[in-house]
C-alpha cells in the first residue's frame, strides 16, 4: 500500500458517522450551497452562449465536443430555461464528482482521505464552485474523468484480475464521455499509457488486448464528434488547434499563468497540489499509486503550461485545472494523515477556508439583490452575470418586434446574450467572420429580405453602416437600450433599425456548403 499510514484523525462533523457517511452528507451540504449559488446569480457569456446554441441539437459543437450541449438541450426542453434550471443537471454531476472522488481516493489510500479529498475540493473556487455550477463543458468532463481513473485503478491495484477486461472495457467507456465532454480526455490515454510504459509491474498489459480494447470502446463513444467534424471540414479541430496562435517565444507567460492557476484553483489548494504533484513524479514508480496519479495529471498541466512558452495567445488558467483534479486524492491524503499525526492548525485552516468559501458565495449571490450605490451600474462586479432580459422587454414595448425581423450583433458573445434574453424568437444573426455555433445553426441566407434590429454595447451609427452596411439598404439609429444593475445602467446597448437583410458574408455561415466552397481556412479571433 506505498506505506500508507494509519489515518485514524478526529474527523470533522460527528465522530459517531462512519466515514462514508460523513462524505456523503458533505456532498448534499456543498450541492445545497452550489444550488443556492446556482439561483442567485444570471448566465455568464460562455453560459449564455451555450444555452442560445444548444437549442439545435446537433452532433458536436463548433467550440467543444458536444455533451455540456446536449446537456442545456435536455434542461432547456424538460425544465424551461431559467438559470437555476438550466444549471441544475451541472450541479447534480458536481454530487457524482464529489462521490467519484472519494471512492477513487479510498481505493487507493483510506476512506478518511477520500473524506478530505472531498472536502478540499469543496474549498476550490474554481473546481469545487464555477466547475460545479456553471454551464461548461468542464462539469460532465470531471466525473467522466474521475470513473476512468476509478476504474483504471482497479485494473492496476486489484489483487484478483479476473475483473480486469470488464474494467479496461469501462475505462474506455469513461474516457470517451470524458473526450464528449471535452477534448481534453483524450489525455487521460496518454498519462495511462506513460504510467504503463514506466512501471515495470503495469508494463506486461501491453502484451494483452484490453487497453487497445478499451481505445477503441473510447473512438465509438467519441464518433459523433469525428462524424460532426468530418461532415464540418473539421472545423472544431481547426478552431482548437489554433488557438495558442503563431509561436512567439514568451518566458514570463509561464509563470504569468502558474499565477494565474494559483488564484483560480485558490492559493490554499493549488500550491499543496503543486508540491505533492512534483514529489510524486520525484519519486516516480516506486510509489506506484502516486505516481499513477501523478501520470494522470501530468499532461493537461506540462502540456498547457510549455504551450505558454510559445503562444501568442493568453493561455486560460481553466485549461489546466482537470489535470489539478487527479491530485485531490493525494491532497485528502496528506490532510488525514497530518490530522492523525497531530495538527490542530491544519483542522483550524479547514474550518476558515470552508467560511471564507460560504461567505464568498453568500457576498456574491447577496449582490445583485443588495447593490450598494458604489458597486450599481457600470461599476457592478457581476456585470457578465446580467441577463439582458431589458432588451427583450424593449423589443415589444418599443414595437421593434415585428414579423421576418431578426435580431443581429457583430460579436458572438453578445449574441448569446441576445439570443438567450430572447429565447430564440425572434432569431438572432452573428454578422462577423467569427460567428461560432451561430454560424452553424442559422444560415443567413435564409433570411435575405428580412429587416434587423441591430444592437451591441458601444456600437456607433458609423460603425454600424461600415460594418453592416453593405448587406442592408439603410441602417438608422434607434433608442439605445440599457442593461440595469442597482437601478443603475450597468451596459448601455446601441441599437439600430436595418432594412433589407441582402447578399450575406460568407464568412457569416459555417454551413458546411459554405465551408467547402471556401478559398481558405476559416479565421476566428480567439
Amino acid at each position: 500500500m506505498d506505506g500508507i499510514p494509519s489515518l485514524d484523525s478526529k474527523p470533522i462533523l460527528r465522530p459517531g458517522w462512519s466515514t462514508e457517511r460523513r462524505t456523503f452528507v458533505l456532498i448534499l451540504a456543498a450541492l445545497a450551497l452550489r444550488l443556492f449559488f446556482a439561483g442567485a446569480t444570471g448566465l455568464g457569456v460562455d453560459e449564455s452562449y451555450t444555452v442560445a446554441s444548444s437549442r439545435v441539437l446537433t452532433l458536436s459543437t463548433f467550440d467543444h465536443p458536444p455533451l455540456a450541449w446536449w446537456i442545456a438541450h435536455a434542461a432547456g426542453r424538460l425544465f424551461g430555461e431559467s438559470a437555476l434550471t438550466l444549471r441544475l443537471p451541472f450541479v447534480l454531476l458536481s454530487g457524482l464528482t464529489g462521490w467519484l472522488l472519494f471512492l477513487l481516493t479510498r481505493r487507493l489510500f483510506s476512506a478518511e482521505a477520500g473524506f478530505y479529498a472531498v472536502f478540499a475540493l469543496a474549498l476550490s473556487p474554481a473546481l469545487g464552485l464555477a466547475d460545479a455550477v456553471w454551464i461548461l463543458p468542464d462539469a460532465p468532463l470531471l466525473p467522466a474523468m474521475l470513473a476512468c481513473a476509478l476504474a483504471l485503478a482497479r485494473v492496476f491495484f486489484d489483487d484478483d484480475r479476473r475483473q480486469a477486461p470488464r474494467d479496461w472495457l469501462l475505462a474506455g467507456l469513461y474516457a470517451g464521455l470524458s473526450m464528449l465532454s471535452k477534448y481534453h480526455g483524450v489525455l487521460l490515454f496518454a498519462g495511462a499509457g506513460v504510467f504503463i510504459l514506466t512501471s515495470a509491474r503495469q508494463r506486461f498489459w501491453l502484451a494483452t488486448p484490453w487497453p487497445y480494447a478499451a481505445g477503441l470502446v473510447a473512438l465509438l463513444v467519441f464518433s459523433p464528434v469525428l462524424i460532426w467534424n468530418a461532415q464540418h471540414h473539421w472545423i472544431s479541430f481547426l478552431f482548437q488547434g489554433g488557438r495558442s496562435g503563431a509561436p512567439q517565444l514568451h518566458l514570463v507567460a509561464p509563470l504569468a499563468l502558474i499565477g494565474l492557476q494559483s488564484l483560480f484553483l485558490a492559493p490554499w489548494i493549488y500550491f499543496p497540489l503543486a508540491m505533492l504533484f512534483i514529489r510524486a513524479l520525484w519519486r516516480g514508480p516506486a510509489r506506484e499509486r502516486e505516481f499513477f496519479l501523478a501520470c494522470l495529471a501530468a499532461f493537461p498541466i506540462i502540456l498547457f503550461t510549455l504551450v505558454a512558452f510559445w503562444s501568442s495567445r493568453r493561455v486560460l488558467p481553466h485549461w489546466v485545472a482537470p489535470g489539478y483534479l487527479m491530485l485531490f486524492p493525494l491532497l485528502g491524503r496528506e490532510i488525514a494523515a497530518r490530522l492523525a499525526a497531530g495538527a490542530p492548525w491544519l483542522r483550524r485552516a479547514l474550518v476558515a477556508a470552508a467560511v471564507f468559501v460560504v461567505a464568498g458565495v453568500g457576498l456574491i449571490a447577496a449582490l445583485p439583490h443588495i447593490v450598494p450605490p458604489a458597486l450599481s451600474g457600470a461599476r457592478y462586479p457581476l456585470v457578465e452575470t446580467l441577463d439582458w432580459d431589458d432588451f427583450a422587454r424593449a423589443l415589444d414595448a418599443r414595437g421593434w418586434r415585428k414579423e421576418k425581423t431578426f435580431v443581429a450583433s457583430g460579436r458572438w458573445l453578445d449574441c448569446g446574450k441576445l439570443d438567450y434574453a430572447l429565447h430564440g424568437d425572434p432569431p438572432v444573426l452573428c454578422l462577423t467572420d467569427d460567428p461560432r455555433m451561430f454560424g452553424i445553426i442559422r444560415d443567413p441566407r435564409s433570411f435575405i429580405g428580412w429587416d434587423a434590429v441591430i444592437a451591441g454595447p458601444g456600437l456607433t451609427l458609423d460603425e454600424a453602416r461600415a460594418r453592416f452596411g453593405p448587406y442592408f439598404e439603410a441602417i438608422e439609429p434607434l433608442a439605445p437600450v440599457e442593461i440595469a444593475a442597482g437601478g443603475a445602467p450597468a451596459i448601455k446597448l446601441e441599437a439600430f433599425r436595418a432594412t433589407r437583410f441582402h447578399d450575406p458574408a460568407p464568412a457569416f455561415s459555417l454551413a458546411p456548403e459554405t465551408l467547402a466552397i471556401s478559398s481558405a481556412p476559416p479565421q476566428f479571433s480567439k
